[in-house]
């Protein structure tokens, strides 16, 4: 077809608004995306339409998706996921939940057996116009009522002409609390493209100009339509679009706008979504605030308020509130005053908000907060048929999620795994594989049942856009160990330093990667044989040591790792005393942190066999490191910082007597040492774990601390200052508090706290027998036992 106003879509004639049924124009249907009361009114129209084919704003590839719709393994919210063939990443979601227009419009053509097509900009132009353009086809963000992201919000401009200041309250009173039981069902499209059509009459295309190449393509698919199927033609899209679909162009200019658009190959399939991800909040957004709540008004068949009220109460009850009947009566009537008090027809978010805050959570906010975020918002995860198109990586990714019975969902929840059980070993295996693959499923957390290399925590939420991170991993493999496996190998070839080499080493063990593991252990020998520098190998040897506590659990011979691990300590050990020579105070501080890591890798590695004392006498490897540390505390080239942590840690090892670390001590904060080294020095020494209850159980350390900061000369103290500052303000507020008491009393009557003269609560050189036994009958009470002599006696009331 050419040129000529015989290819417009409007014509001239008897049509009216809206394009109602008699009238030679298509049926448009603008709505608002993921708006329940548009999807309502779309159920509506197309019930009196009865039209012979329903056309929905999306991309065109997804057509061979729609019957997957209909299939009993759906269920709403879900996207349709476009990516790029050749950069998975590049990638666009088009989420739809069940009370969004679209959803319904394809669910009523399908159930109508009427033939539905998308008919927005294909997605392999989209995505090659890039990130932006994407999510502007997939409505992503939405502002409001249009399909577009304009900079002016349309949905705010008709609100204050309304004379309204809440563009969304005023959509929930016009829009979502109307009725569809009576009146013209075609009535509110009219409105909404009338309304429109003013605004794009001042506002244009909103700043957009590539929504004038979307809407032109969409002109020619409707064209399309009307010549295959005539006038029985209904749309469904964005309302800001409709008044450009019915405007009169030509062919040709149409398919001018659309001359030489960049192409990308890409895949189209249907993914889970979440009521999370549809908040305008979170990640991929879809323009609004409630969708929980939204889902609720639309599925609601009567008294929303009331259902509302009573899925409150239930939330609450489960936390243990006391929340009656009583309340949600209380509740709703006092929704419905306030919506009569506001003007409003039906109460709305708002009100039942203000509700539910006044009557069942007695005017707090905290629990407001758990309704907000499990009811308004809502946990909700869709679900995709197996049948969907997926790449293989995320069929075998299903087939074991399946196996291990791990089923993705959208609320984060902590799994507890013991290593010793098959399944959870199995789970295990999958997380860590999946993290080296870069989709974080799961996040390891500390585990509240124990500290043993059996024993694994981890924090699971899975998010709608890892579906995308699977299609770039699998560019690695067809499954998830092969893809891990290939993924490793690279890593390794690829690292730039020796600490991701050996991190890597301790992934492959977590996960279990026996192929790649031969290659990451040639990139680590070879690594470190060329690093020379010691902060990169004691950066290193922390990971690699950690990896050798798997070898029991998970049966994995790690006998190459030990060897690697000894020969990087040796270099260490020899490296350390000349790299520490000469440091400023940050290169210093950074130094400490490696003395400390070495110092827990040195005592892991000393407990394996490869790491025993040698026969021949001379010291093992736990001696060597010790002489290290003696050589570091004694060397008046080493900064003050690290000298006092060297002495600290052959304290703690029981190397050096109380005796000998108050000489040092001594030593370090004489008259002669700079105020700058000798709070440097503390800092050190009593930094860290265990640094406060030092001073507090040793009166001889505490007092000389005491002793220096009393010498300190006034033009120096605010030097040292914020050393000593960051130092104390890591205790406990307990050990402050007790250190502040020892230092008041003064050295002449503060004695030991561990000696009779110390006279602070708690501290005493024989325990207090009555004091202990005011609480031996509640402690009896809480473990249950004579309970009843215990009521007896008055306990606990």
């Amino acid at each position: 077809m050419t040129g000529g106003n015989d290819g417009a879509v409007g014509r001239d004639g008897t049509a009216a608004p809206g394009g109602r049924p008699g009238s030679v124009e298509p049926l448009l249907l603008g709505v608002r995306h993921h708006g329940p009361g548009s999807a309502r009114a779309v159920r509506t129209a197309l019930d009196a339409a009865l039209p012979r084919v329903v056309l929905i704003e999306g991309p065109p590839e997804a057509d061979a998706l729609i019957p997957l719709a209909a299939d009993e393994e759906m269920r709403p919210p879900v996207a349709l996921l476009a990516h790029a063939v050749d950069e998975p990443g590049r990638s666009a979601f088009w989420p739809l939940a069940e009370f969004s227009p679209e959803w319904v419009a394809v669910r009523w053509a399908l159930d109508h057996d009427v033939p539905a097509r998308f008919i927005d900009l294909p997605a392999t132009h989209t995505l090659a116009w890039g990130a932006d353009t994407a999510e502007e086809a997939a409505g992503e963000p939405e502002p409001s009522a249009a399909g577009a992201d304009v900079r002016v919000d349309p949905l705010a401009v008709l609100a204050e002409a309304a004379g309204h200041d809440d563009p969304e309250r005023w959509w929930e009173d016009v829009v979502e609390h109307r009725g569809t039981g009576d009146g013209d069902p075609f009535a509110p499209f009219a409105a909404l493209e009338e309304a429109m059509g003013s605004l794009r009459e001042v506002y244009g295309v909103g700043g957009h100009d590539r929504d004038l190449v979307r809407e032109a393509y969409m002109r020619l698919q409707v064209r399309a339509a009307r010549r295959e199927f005539g006038d029985g033609v209904a749309v469904v899209c964005g309302a800001w679009h409709v008044p450009a679909l019915r405007e009169r162009t030509t062919v040709a200019a149409d398919r001018a706008l659309l001359k030489g658009l960049p192409k990308v190959r890409a895949d189209m399939t249907w993914v889970p979504w979440t009521y999370r991800r549809l908040a305008r909040a979170g990640g991929y957004g879809a323009g609004i605030d409630s969708p929980g709540w939204y889902g609720h008004l639309f599925a609601a068949p009567d008294r929303p308020v009331e259902r509302w009220m009573t899925k409150v109460a239930g939330l609450l009850r489960d936390e243990d509130r006391l929340v009656s009947s009583a309340h949600v009566i209380e509740a709703v009537r006092l929704a419905e005053t306030l919506a009569a008090l506001r003007g409003r027809p039906l109460p709305g978010l708002g009100e039942t908000t203000d509700a539910v805050r006044a009557v069942m959570c007695d005017g707090s906010d905290v629990p407001l907060t758990l309704v907000h975020d499990r009811l308004v918002v809502g946990d909700v995860m869709g679900e995709a048929p197996a049948s969907s198109p997926a790449v293989p990586l995320q069929r075998d990714l299903t087939r074991l999620q399946r196996r291990l019975r791990l089923k993705p969902e959208a609320s984060e929840r902590e799994l507890e795994l013991d290593l010793r059980k098959e399944t959870d070993a199995g789970r295990s295996r999958l997380l860590h594989r999946l993290r080296l693959l870069g989709v974080a499923w799961g996040e390891p957390a500390v585990s509240r049942g124990g500290t043993g290399t059996f024993r694994e925590t981890w924090r699971l939420r899975w998010e709608p856009e890892l579906s995308v991170r699977v299609a770039e991993a699998g560019v690695w493999g067809t499954t998830v160990l092969g893809a891990a496996t290939a993924k490793a190998e690279a890593d390794a070839v690829g690292a730039r330093g020796l600490a991701e080499v050996t991190e890597l080493a301790e992934q492959c063990l977590l996960a279990e990667l026996p192929d790649a593991l031969p290659t990451v252990m040639r990139v680590l020998v070879d690594r470190a044989a060329l690093d020379t520098d010691v902060g990169h190998l004691a950066q290193a040897l922390p990971a690699l040591v950690r990896s050798l506590r798997y070898g029991d659990v998970r049966g994995t011979d790690t006998g190459a790792l030990a060897e690697v691990a000894a020969g990087l300590a040796e270099r260490v050990f020899v490296g350390l005393p000349p790299a520490c020579a000469a440091l400023d105070a940050d290169a210093a501080e950074e130094m400490r942190r490696h003395v400390d890591a070495v110092h827990g890798a040195v005592g892991l590695l000393g407990e394996t066999a490869s790491a025993a004392e040698p026969r021949d006498g001379r010291k093992g490897l736990r001696g060597r490191w010790q002489a290290v540390l003696g050589v570091l505390s004694a060397r008046d080239t080493v900064p003050g910082v690290l000298r006092g942590r060297a002495v600290r840690l052959l304290l703690d090892d029981g190397v050096l007597g109380q005796e000998e670390a108050a000489r040092l001590m001594g030593l370090a904060l004489s008259p002669g040492t700079p105020p700058g080294d000798a709070a440097a020095w503390i800092e050190g020494f009593v930094g860290g774990g265990g640094g406060g209850m030092l001073l507090v159980h040793d009166e001889r350390l505490l007092g000389l601390v005491d002793g220096w900061l009393t010498r300190v000369p006034a033009e120096a103290f605010t030097d040292v200052l914020p050393l000593l500052r960051r130092t104390f303000s890591a205790y406990e507020p307990g050990v402050r508090r007790t250190l502040g008491e020892l230092v008041r009393r003064g050295p002449g009557a503060r004695g030991s706290v561990a000696g009779t003269g110390s006279g602070l609560p708690g501290f005493a050189p024989e325990p207090d027998a009555e004091r202990a036994d005011a609480v031996v009958l509640v402690v009896r009470l809480l473990l249950g036992l004579d309970s009843e002599e215990n009521r007896l006696a008055g306990v606990g009331t």
